[in-house]
Order: C-alpha cells, then sequence, then structure tokens
C-alpha cells in the first residue's frame, strides 16, 4: 500500500528504485572491567582493530581514480587522520591500561566523549563533523568484531538501489555510487555532512531526518525518492510514476539549458551585470567552480585545513594549500577567510578554550585568532606568499569593532616585514575584509569601511545573533527566517553603507545560493553573490529573468513592511508585475 514519509533535502532530484536497507551496526560492547594479565592482550586487538580500519581506507583510495578519487579523497583523507589522531588514540590506551576498560568500551567512551563536543558545536556545518566520530569509531569496532568482510559484501552492488540507512560513510557512499546507487535515504544526518556535500556532487537525490524510514520501508521495496519535495514515496502509484517521468524529461531539458550558462555572463534581465562567486574548501569545490563559470572565489574556509590533521599547519603546508587554490582559479579573485574558529569547535588544532558557558558568543574567530598571535601570523606569511600567484583578498571573521580590522593590519605589515627580510616575494597590494555577522558590526558599519577594503555578509550567523535563535533549534524555525524585516533592513543598511564608500560588499550566506532570495537580494542592491559552487547556474539563471532598476525602485516599500509574511506578498507582487511589464520600466507598489 501507498505510502508518505517526509525529509530534510540534502541533495535534489528525484530516482525510482528498490529499497536497500543498511541497518546501524549494532556494537556488542564488553562492560566488564579487565584483569591486570589482560590488559596487554586487549592493547595489541585494539590495536590491530585500528590497523585494520586504516587499511580498508587506503585500500578504498587506492581504487578511487580520476574524478571520483579527487572527489572524495579528502573525505577518505579526513578520517584516516582521525584514525591518527594523537588524542583519540592516548585516550584510548589509557582507558585501557589505566582504568582496565575493554577495548569496545573504550571506543565508546571516546565516541560519546566526542560526540558531545560536536553535539554542542552552533555551526550547523562543523556540527555535521560529529557524524565522521561516528563511521570511523564503527568502522574500528566492526573491525573489532570481524565483521569487515559482511559489510563489504553489502555495499559490492548498488544497481537500481537507494539506500535507506541511518546515515552513510563519504567513503562508502563513494563506493555505492560507482556501483549504481540511486539515491539515498536517511532516517538521521545532516544536509551540512560530508556525505551530504558529496550526493551534491554526484548529483544523487539525498534526503536526510527522514524519521522512521528504517522502520516502514522493507528490503526490496518499491520507493520514490522525491528530494524536489521532500518526501519517500513507497509503493507509488502509476500516478506517482507518470509524475517522475514527467521530472526526468523536465530535469534532462533543464539539465541541458543550465549547461549552457556556464560561459554566460551573469546579467540580469535590464543588462545589469551581477558577480557570482564560489564559496571553497576542498579542490573539487574549486574543480565544479571552474566548470560553472563562476568570477572568483568569494569565501576560501581555511579551518578546514587545521581540522582535518593532527596539530597545527606548518606554514609551508598552509602556503601550498593557498598557492594550489590561487593556481586551481588561473587566475580569478580568491578570498581567503582566515581561520574560523571557536572555543567549541578547535579541538582538532589544539585551540580550545575549554570551558566557555556560551561558546557562540565566546572567543571565536578574530578574537581567537588575535589571542594567538603568533599561530595568526603564521597562516597571514602563508597567505602572502600565495598571493604572488594571482589576485587574493583576505577575510576576517566575527569582527566587531574596527579595533580588530587595526591589529590584523599590524600583524599583516609585521608578517611583510619578516618575509622581506628572508627574501621571500611579496605581493604589491594584499586587500583586507570584514565579514559582517555580529550586530554591531553591522550597525556600527561607518568605521570598519575606513578600514575595510571589502565586506562579506555572512547572513546565517549574523541571522541567529540579529534574531537570539539558534538555527539549529527546530523549534524556532519560525523565527529565525531571513525574511525577518528587521533582519533584512540591517542587511540593506550594511550593502548601501558600502555602495557610498565605494567598497564592494558581498554575501556568502546559504540564502545567496538559494534562488528563492534572489530578487529580494537584488532588490537591495547587492552587486556579489558567494554560494556552493553547485548553485551557481540556477541563480545565474533566475537573475536573467529578473529586472534589477525595478527591483530596486521597489526595495523601499518591502523595508515597510511589518512582517515576514508582508515582505514575501509584496515581493511575489512585484515579480509578478514585473513579468508583465517590459524591461527597464519602474514598477511603484
Amino acid at each position: 500500500m501507498r505510502h508518505v514519509l517526509t525529509g530534510t533535502q540534502a541533495a535534489r532530484g528525484m530516482a525510482l528504485g528498490r529499497a536497500r536497507l543498511v541497518q546501524p551496526s549494532i556494537f556488542a560492547v564488553d562492560t566488564r572491567m579487565l584483569d591486570e594479565a589482560e590488559v596487554g592482550p586487549e592493547i595489541e586487538r585494539l590495536h590491530k582493530a585500528l590497523d585494520t580500519a586504516r587499511t580498508e581506507l587506503h585500500e578504498l583510495r587506492g581504487k578511487l581514480h580520476g574524478a571520483l578519487a579527487r572527489e572524495v579523497g579528502d573525505f577518505i583523507d579526513a578520517h584516516s587522520l582521525l584514525l591518527d589522531d594523537e588524542e583519540l588514540l592516548r585516550g584510548l590506551d589509557e582507558l585501557v591500561s589505566v582504568g582496565h576498560y575493554t577495548a569496545s568500551a573504550a571506543l565508546k567512551m571516546q565516541r560519546d566523549r566526542l560526540a558531545a563536543v560536536f553535539d554542542a558545536m552552533n555551526d550547523p556545518y562543523l556540527k555535521s563533523r560529529g557524524e565522521d566520530i561516528d563511521q570511523v569509531i564503527g568502522r574500528v569496532m566492526t573491525a573489532l568484531q570481524q565483521q569487515s568482510s559482511r559489510e563489504e559484501r553489502k555495499i559490492a552492488s548498488r544497481v537500481g538501489e537507494i539506500v535507506v540507512s541511518d546515515t552513510v560513510a563519504p567513503a562508502d557512499l563513494a563506493s555505492m555510487a560507482g556501483q549504481g546507487l540511486l539515491g539515498v535515504i536517511g532516517s538521521a544526518g545532516s544536509v551540512y555532512s560530508h556525505s551530504a556535500i558529496l550526493a551534491r556532487s554526484f548529483n544523487l537525490p539525498m534526503l536526510v531526518g527522514t524519521k522512521d524510514a528504517l522502520a516502514t520501508i522493507n528490503d526490496d521495496d518499491l520507493v520514490l525518492i522525491d528530494a524536489e519535495n521532500g518526501e519517500v514515496i513507497v509503493h507509488p502509484t502509476a500516478q506517482d510514476l507518470t509524475r517522475y517521468r514527467q521530472w526526468q524529461r523536465q530535469a534532462a531539458a533543464e539539465g541541458r539549458r543550465l549547461a549552457a550558462l556556464a560561459s554566460a555572463p551573469t546579467l540580469t534581465r535590464d543588462g545589469a551585470h551581477i558577480r557570482l562567486y564560489a564559496n571553497a574548501e576542498m579542490s573539487s569545490d574549486i574543480t565544479l567552480a571552474r566548470a560553472r563559470g563562476a568570477d572568483g572565489v568569494g569565501l576560501y574556509r581555511s579551518e578546514f585545513l587545521f581540522l582535518r590533521q593532527r596539530g597545527l599547519p606548518s606554514e609551508e603546508e598552509q602556503f601550498v594549500a593557498y598557492r594550489d587554490l590561487v593556481l586551481g582559479m588561473g587566475g580569478q579573485p580568491v578570498t581567503i577567510r582566515t581561520l574560523d574558529l571557536g572555543a567549541d569547535k578547535a579541538d582538532a588544532a589544539g585551540l580550545a578554550i575549554r570551558g566557555e558557558d556560551n561558546p557562540a558568543l565566546g572567543v571565536r574567530g578574530i578574537r581567537l585568532s588575535l589571542r594567538y598571535a603568533d599561530i595568526f601570523s603564521v597562516q597571514l606569511r602563508a597567505i602572502l606568499r600565495a598571493a604572488c600567484y594571482g589576485p587574493v583578498r583576505v577575510l576576517i571573521p566575527m569582527v566587531t569593532h574596527v579595533g580588530e580590522l587595526i591589529s590584523v593590519r599590524t600583524l599583516i605589515k609585521k608578517a611583510r616585514a619578516e618575509l622581506a627580510e628572508q627574501g621571500q616575494e611579496l605581493p604589491e597590494r594584499l586587500d583586507i575584509g570584514a565579514m559582517i555577522e555580529v550586530p554591531a558590526a553591522a550597525i556600527g558599519i561607518g568605521p570598519i569601511l575606513e578600514k575595510a577594503d571589502f565586506l562579506a555578509i555572512g547572513t546565517n550567523d549574523l541571522a541567529q545573533y540579529v534574531l537570539a535563535a539558534d538555527r539549529n533549534n527546530d523549534a524556532l524555525e519560525g523565527i529565525y527566517d531571513p525574511l525577518q524585516p528587521a533582519f533584512l533592513r540591517l542587511i540593506a543598511h550594511v550593502i548601501a553603507a558600502g555602495r557610498r564608500a565605494k567598497k564592494p560588499v558581498s554575501l556568502c550566506g546559504e540564502i545567496a545560493g538559494d534562488t528563492q532570495f534572489t530578487a529580494l537580494l537584488l532588490a537591495m542592491g547587492l552587486e556579489e553573490f558567494s554560494m556552493h559552487p553547485g548553485q551557481l547556474l540556477q541563480v545565474r539563471d533566475r537573475l536573467a529573468s529578473l529586472d534589477c532598476q525595478s527591483l530596486r525602485r521597489a526595495a523601499p516599500a518591502l523595508f515597510r513592511s511589518h512582517t515576514r509574511d508582508d515582505v514575501e506578498a509584496r515581493l511575489l507582487e512585484v515579480i509578478q508585475r514585473q513579468a508583465e511589464c517590459p524591461t527597464q520600466q519602474a514598477i511603484p507598489l
């Protein structure tokens, strides 16, 4: 009998196939305490399981070639680095040798401790890294229980299948994608997870948070995953199948049409030129950005380099990463955001300030960097060296007041002097920008603009702080809403200030790549959007249908709205009337 489950879109698309359930691994944890004579053999057993997990990842990476290796290699490397993390390994050894816990109990305790750290994070992208812990510990647990061969058989072939699971590890998703997998249904998971990013890259439809999927769907059930509408239809009817076939035809035609936009300029209907930049953190993002015709990189998250390895990356390691980024963009501008870690998400880099009562309002972003000026200076020297290979801008996160920019400029001046003494080549110019995500910076934007060469609005955190609503709290969904009039007025205020100062302003939050907000941002005066590279063509296409001048003339009426519903209704009216009017004709409200 037909029934429908709902979930959250992690990767767009539709797929029809047979369900294949991958049940969460249920690990038997031996809770007894070891005798002294058992400690040595148990440590040996634990290390053998760790070696098995490392070997599995190494062999999987060796099987990947070409584009697949580029896409998933970084994910596998991140998991491999976790298996070599000194803090993790030392903690496991101590639990066995000193606490006399069994290997399985020690793994569970370490998993629970690390999961608690990630659960406390405020950034949803970094919060989702907790899935990596589960996947790595699960792989070691499987090795302990000698179940690895069974797990390998599970993912040996996925032709015509839609996987239904709790979560899927990126390495396993890569293997399944190469074996004919059609889509993924997750009963848990995050849209910011590595696997979700990978699914978007592979164009595999994926839903997460599909509650009761494992309990409701059976192996071999025919399922239609509709990630366009956030639905899973079990035992679809003829009407469902007709809708799916219609979507297939439309998707094929739309794909051909959008592909032609990769080399097209980004213009509005009335000829206004808009710049579309890519957010990036991995080499695969750069490849996709170039393929989709990005005007450059508007946000490179340098913290990923710190989070993916043990200890702190050296100046040389950072320089190589930034240089390769610049070279990969082939002369287009690259904006490198300096280390954006906070007290709740710096453990992997060893910079955590433990015990903060409210990490979201604590030592994070530029506050953390200035606290560790020596470490920050290493990053600045690496960026300066990389800037000799192409146009580079530096973006400072979590700016609150102009004094922080002054301190950054002082450190850059010092770094220049140090590199000059070493005989290093230096760029003629290095623009310094402020990321506007703190309300105080947005309200007091004037002094900041005097010291900043450009601005980038980070709407994810700015909305959270302005609306006093945790963006990860489902109960506050009606409050955490980018269409709230007060929030829109603050964004418009920052954009207008930048225009008056003749300094570029970009927006790099999630709404930049959401076509539902494109018209609104254009009305505000935004001319530079930065987004996931997979969203570039859709936004370019949306801009081509909009009349820039008409929208901007309508903006004052939009900002007089008292509720988000008023904003939405007025904007819809403007767009509808715009479609009926000749290009460049003003549309009064």
